[in-house]
């Protein structure tokens, strides 16, 4: 008996193919899609909202958009991930101005104590987190852009490059100032 490879197994994600066969109603192939660019684009958009709750819904708007139009898509020489992601972008925007004209609500809080185990790593690394969120929103908008997509979405170069319509050298140019600034800004604080 012949033990099966690992491409025999996981199969390597065929874009093209998938995303034509959800454009023909393919349950499977939206299935797919989804489970392949819902960790991305939730990081993308938790990273840019750092609320987990509200990422949660974004993101469910960008894949009901995905699911509603693709119909739509057609390849204009970009992969699919970068239309995913424009879109994300545009739900990201969406909501954020929503959010503006809402009134201010006062957060709810949910204090059960829990004796079972000690958290403090964890709150020390979301702490962390919440700082460099804070002086990452400081950063001039293409820069918070590129950071968003390379560190929060786990794009490469070339699909931020091709997300944000940009060259691939600007988009490393973009990503370095904003590290030098963000690392300034973060010592300083």
């Amino acid at each position: 008996m012949a033990i099966p490879t690992v491409e025999e197994l996981v199969p390597e994600f065929d874009e093209f193919t998938i995303v034509e066969a959800a454009k023909r109603g393919s349950q499977d192939a939206l299935t797919a899609l989804y489970e392949h660019y819902f960790p991305r684009v939730y990081r993308y958009i938790v990273a840019r909202l750092g609320s987990s709750e509200d990422a949660e819904d974004v993101t469910e708007e960008v894949f009901l958009r995905i699911v509603n139009n693709i119909q739509s898509f057609s390849w204009r020489g970009l992969p699919f991930s970068a239309w995913v992601f424009r879109i994300a972008r545009n739900e990201l925007v969406s909501h954020v101005r929503r959010e503006k004209n809402r009134t201010a609500t006062a957060p709810l809080t949910e204090s059960i104590p829990d004796g079972a185990a000690d958290y403090t790593v964890e709150i020390e690394v979301q702490m962390q987190i919440e700082i460099v969120r804070v002086a990452t929103a400081k950063l001039p908008e293409a820069q918070r852009q590129v950071i968003a997509l390379r560190f929060g979405a786990g794009l490469s170069v070339a699909e931020t490059a091709q997300a944000l319509n940009k060259s691939e050298n600007n988009v490393k140019v973009l990503q370095h100032k904003a590290i030098a600034k963000l690392q300034t800004m973060i010592r300083r604080d």
